[in-house]
């Protein structure tokens, strides 16, 4: 009996463990089940590496998509550079930064409110938004928007109105200024700008001399009423009220003496010595007429330093050289030098006064008829 006989009556098993049987068929046969097999084997290979790759690039397009997704919700949308074109954005007052940043998207000014919060948050710049108006551009990135609201930026006019101007000539500046018509100016101040009752309803004299900030959204109403509000804040201050009291005169006398004083004056340090004699005059037994051309000037709405005899024929209540007291209102809008000196005039028994070298705005004073006389003609020698 040979091995193959004694394999096959043992039950011989093969390496993978299964009993051993004999070939059915030839070597030729075998060797074609064998390649078959083998064939099968690298097919399911090659499918389980093409399932693998399905899946992994169906995770990997999921992946993108999520991250997409988060990056749109994480990260807003935000232009980039400069911008271009201009656009004139107001920021309002008690805004806060998502107000401005949601009227910056609506402006076209930055891509979304989100990605200029973010600027904001990462500048640290939230509390340095302040109300007024800004030229910006749109498609600006976020970065670049924020740069330009510094409020160093805001568009805006500075004007200073000059102590002693005359109510239409203010007016002229603030329509340059503003853009609105003068009219609309005289309007408004027919209109309630918070004038003190002492006023009389009057503007002159009440317009204060101050640096105003004026844009082209502010209205002559609005624009006025800043002017009264500061003139009452000084009037506050010095205890206007109170102190014309003290003095003997209602606080609209004190306006029109201070309009006078500041018209009249050639520098601040004059002031309380043009009040005395204005004061002098007015309290003289008998009393004294002012006799000032300033007031007589205004009457007439005309400019200069001395009134012609023609001047002086004038049958204004404001020519003061022929009706006595004061003139009906203040004939300019005098600063808080001329009002303090109106309130404290200096100590002396001057009647006169001349602005003897008006180039150096230098004046001299007197209490007698003669001097002042002979301080005309100094004047008269050194004005022609």
């Amino acid at each position: 009996m040979n091995d193959l006989d004694m394999d096959f009556l043992l039950g011989a098993e093969d390496d993978d463990g299964s009993p051993r049987r004999r070939p059915s068929g030839g070597r030729a046969q075998q060797r074609r089940s064998r390649r078959r097999r083998k064939r099968q084997r690298r097919k399911g290979r090659v499918a389980t590496l093409f399932a693998v790759v399905i899946i992994v690039g169906v995770l990997a397009g999921l992946g993108y998509l999520g991250f997409t997704w988060a990056r749109g919700v994480m990260i807003p949308k935000d232009f980039t550079g400069e911008g271009t074109g201009e656009v004139v954005v107001e920021i309002q007052e008690g805004e806060s930064a998502t107000d401005v940043a949601q009227m910056l998207e609506e402006q076209g000014v930055v891509a979304s409110a989100r990605a200029f919060v973010n600027a904001i948050g990462a500048a640290g710049k939230s509390s340095s938004l302040q109300p007024g108006q800004y030229a910006m551009r749109k498609g600006m990135s976020a970065a670049s928007a924020l740069s330009l609201l510094d409020p160093k930026n805001r568009v805006l006019n500075r004007l200073t109105i000059r102590e002693g101007l005359r109510l239409s000539k203010i007016f002229e500046e603030l329509s340059t200024a503003s853009g609105k018509p003068v009219e609309d100016f005289k309007k408004a101040a027919r209109a309630d700008i918070g004038l003190p009752a002492y006023a009389k309803g009057r503007l002159e004299g009440y317009a204060f001399p101050a640096t105003y900030e004026i844009n082209s959204k502010l209205t002559p109403q609005q624009i006025l009423t800043s002017m009264v509000d500061r003139f009452n804040q000084t009037a506050d201050k010095i205890d206007l009220e109170g102190q014309a009291r003290q003095v003997g005169f209602s606080p609209r006398q004190i306006m029109i003496i201070a309009s006078i004083v500041q018209a009249e004056s050639g520098s601040a340090e004059d002031m309380p010595k043009v009040a005395r004699v204005i004061y002098n005059r007015l309290l003289s037994n008998p009393p004294m007429k002012l006799g000032m051309d300033s007031t007589v000037m205004y009457g007439l709405n005309k400019y200069g330093i001395a009134a012609s005899h023609a001047d002086l024929t004038s049958t204004s209540r404001y020519n003061t050289y022929k009706y006595a007291g004061l003139p009906p209102g203040p004939i300019s809008n005098p600063g808080d030098h001329a009002i303090e000196a109106a309130l404290h005039p200096a100590d002396g028994n001057w009647l006169y006064f001349v602005t003897v070298d008006p180039k150096r705005g230098i004046t001299k004073f007197t209490d007698k008829e003669s001097e002042f006389w002979k301080l005309r003609d100094e004047f008269n020698r050194n004005y022609q």
